[in-house]
């Protein structure tokens, strides 16, 4: 799944649904996420609200209705309660496994590796319908999405966006009216999916979907793509930030103003205005990169880490260190030093470290010879670096 063709996506990215049959996927999935793997988070792992939404006809329970205490030994409230689920599930409630990116390996390692194949942060859920039921009514996602069917069949309805392209803080219940108006219509695509079929629904496009003659389980992926308004949002802060630079603007409003009064800010709004639009002339590519760059960090986690075993590694590093999957790892040097800065966090490096991590980080992997056990030690226990091969293949 993960080996993808990006060329030919990119003819439809953002802009139209594509349905792609089992025998044209690039890679199966289904073993990603299979019934026994349903049942088994949902009675044997401990899982609490909001790993689980269970839903019927669009309306959501409230947690309390399939959750319990832990027992002895366990002072939680909010774990799910399978007995409470069995009977939902009879009843025709579709249970929604949420944040499969961070509970289920197969499902951690496939998200990972789609970010880092489209550049774009990627989360994981799971419904699973009862037969010929529906959890959600027709509504619109924020995100992009790529809908894996894993067991079962269900028909989609896919009808064209009331809304195109929406922001984060547009959710469909905004224009419920026009989405409930426009999914009354005829579809645009109608598609039943099977195990192994794929589905792209580019965010905005509006989509229902119904289980057929028996259970129905289907992974989505939902890719909350990067956007223009990133780059306005960027823009906007690196100019305002400049802009507290001047005098002028940090001098304080006449006393007895009334900011609520328009007529009042007039003046002030023009100078204000001519400040940030001279500020952006100057803001380039580069400065929006690097603003960008911390929430391209704090999107996505990156790949699982062994804090015991690498404990042990720790004490005695030998054979080769490999850097961490999914790191986003970059050195930054100021006066003060270079520090290897990732989604683990920040180290600071100590003189003379920064060129054989510059050319760690570069291959991938280095043997402890090179680094030296100090420093190997300490990127291991820092989280950026695991235990490779004890010798080279």
């Amino acid at each position: 799944m993960t080996d993808l063709d990006l060329d030919r996506l990119e003819e439809i990215w953002g802009r139209a649904p594509r349905h792609v049959p089992a025998g044209r996927v690039p890679a199966p999935f289904a073993h990603r996420l299979t019934t026994a793997d349903v049942d088994d988070l949902l009675s044997r792992r401990g899982l609490r609200t909001p790993f689980l939404r269970v839903a019927r006809d669009g309306r959501t329970l409230d947690g309390s209705e399939f959750t319990l205490g832990g027992g002895v030994g366990a002072a939680i409230r909010d774990q799910v309660d399978d007995t409470a689920l069995l009977r939902l599930f009879g009843e025709g409630h579709t249970l929604v496994l949420q944040g499969l990116h961070r509970t289920h390996p197969p499902v951690i390692d496939l998200a990972q590796a789609l970010a880092a194949d489209l550049g774009h942060p990627v989360q994981a859920n799971a419904y699973v319908t009862p037969p010929s039921s529906r959890g959600f009514a027709a509504h619109y996602d924020v995100h992009d999405v790529f809908v894996l069917q894993t067991a079962g069949e269900k028909t989609w309805r896919l009808h064209r966006p009331v809304h195109p392209w929406p922001l984060r803080d547009q959710p469909w219940q905004d224009r419920a009216a026009e989405v409930a108006a426009a999914a009354a219509g005829p579809p645009d695509l109608e598609v039943t999916l099977r195990p192994g079929d794929a589905l792209y629904v580019p965010r905005g496009w509006l989509h229902a979907a119904t289980a057929l003659g028996g259970v129905s389980t289907h992974l989505t992926l939902g890719v909350h793509v990067w956007n223009r308004h990133h780059l306005a949002e960027g823009l906007l802060d690196v100019a305002g930030r400049a802009v507290a630079g001047q005098e002028g603007l940090r001098a304080p409003l006449r006393a007895g103003v009334d900011v609520t009064e328009p007529r009042e800010l007039v003046a002030d709004v023009a100078a204000v205005r001519e400040a940030l639009v001279e500020a952006l002339a100057d803001v380039d590519a580069g400065a929006i990169a690097e603003f960008l760059a911390g929430r391209q960090r704090s999107a996505q986690r990156p790949a699982p880490v062994a804090p015991v075993a690498t404990t042990g590694a720790a004490a005695s590093p030998a054979g080769t260190l490999r850097v961490r999957d999914h790191l986003a790892a970059t050195l930054e040097s100021d006066d003060s030093g270079t520090t290897l800065r990732s989604r683990a966090g920040r180290l600071p490096l100590d003189e003379g470290e920064a060129p054989a991590v510059r050319a760690w980080l570069a291959g991938g992997e280095s043997d402890v010879a090179d680094l030296g056990e100090d420093l190997a030690r300490r990127l291991l226990l820092a989280g950026v670096g695991v235990p490779g091969p004890t010798t080279r293949a």
